[in-house]
């Protein structure tokens, strides 16, 4: 109970924050709605302009964010603990670089069906970037952390050269939107991406939660752990596989959105919990909050204009990078 009551004031914090961030970041926008005028709509909104504003436009869009966030935070931890590497990011897989094939073949279909060909043809090219990575390490000892980072970044180069042929040789508007869509973006979040995203990421959390203590074993060595009754391969194979199916669902809706996977896990590890009970839930929440956050700064930053949130998520990875790599040495 003292190990449960010590984290409980950080929990509470935590979740704070989360509702914080969300009910904040639905005030915030190019259209000035209020906070106050948010509360008014809350219990009853006449002002048909500020219901669709913040409950069609807004609403899919901070939730959308708090679930890639979460997603994408889970399965960094999870990543990094199954691998044993700080470094491990959830796009090891070449996920990004598998669903921007699938988003670039998709502009060669008719334009009608380009609105539910795009985001489908980025989640089946995620996956076969996953297939691929997971069938060489099938026949090369996938067991080994080097051959995973390896595999990883072979195949990621891969395709992103083969996505940069077809967007050279295709049409320029279709490549500028396949081009956009790449740095990471909320703008095309909808209900029908959160009632996706939604289950897969719950599910993504639930079964880590569950296999929590084995992955706790998993921690010390695969040999300790095979003592204490893991299945060390298949409890890697099925973490690698789940953290896979999430970072393609979330790419396949948002776009590429990178290093929330490496920053979140750190620092929840380094100020709140180590075991990967709390570091998921943790990871979760500040994730969630996270990349609400930076969708805020994303559409309000330029007066007219929206960064890309992979811009901005990749330029403060690239700092706390090189700032771990520091510490590391």
């Amino acid at each position: 109970m003292r190990v449960k009551s010590r984290y409980t004031p950080a929990l509470i914090a935590c979740s704070v924050l989360a509702l914080i961030s969300l009910f904040v970041a639905l005030g915030l926008g190019v259209t000035g709605v209020s906070h106050q005028q948010l509360l008014s709509c809350l219990q009853r909104c006449d002002n048909q302009l500020h219901q669709t504003i913040l409950f069609d436009i807004r609403l899919p869009r901070v939730i959308a964010g708090f679930l890639a966030g979460a997603g994408l935070a889970v399965a960094g931890a999870l990543m990094q603990n199954v691998t044993r590497n700080p470094l491990a990011d959830p796009y090891l897989f070449g996920i990004v670089a598998g669903a921007g094939l699938g988003a670039t073949l998709a502009t060669l279909l008719p334009p009608h069906w380009q609105v539910i060909g795009l985001p489908l043809s980025a989640f089946i090219g995620a996956l076969f970037a996953v297939a691929m990575v997971v069938s060489v390490l099938t026949h090369n000892n996938w067991r080994r952390v080097e051959h995973l980072l390896l595999a990883g970044v072979a195949v990621s180069f891969l395709l992103s050269a083969i996505t940069s042929f077809i967007l050279y040789t295709g049409d320029a508007f279709s490549s500028n939107r396949v081009i956009f869509w790449l740095m990471g973006s909320l703008a095309s979040a909808d209900s029908d991406a959160i009632w996706v995203m939604l289950p897969v990421v719950v599910l993504a959390i639930t079964v880590s939660l569950i296999l929590s203590r084995q992955l706790d074993a998993l921690l010390l060595s695969d040999e300790s752990a095979k003592t204490l009754g893991v299945n060390v391969d298949a409890l890697r194979l099925t973490i690698l596989i789940l953290c896979a199916l999430v970072c393609a669902i979330i790419v396949s809706f948002c776009g590429g959105i990178g290093f929330v996977g490496l920053m979140i896990p750190h620092v929840v590890r380094n100020l709140l919990a180590i075991t990967s009970f709390k570091l998921i839930v943790f990871s979760a929440l500040i994730g969630g909050s996270f990349l609400v956050w930076v969708d805020v700064l994303a559409r309000t930053l330029l007066d007219g204009q929206e960064i890309p949130i992979g811009v901005i998520t990749s330029a403060l990875g690239s700092i706390f990078f090189l700032v771990l790599m520091r510490r590391m040495r």
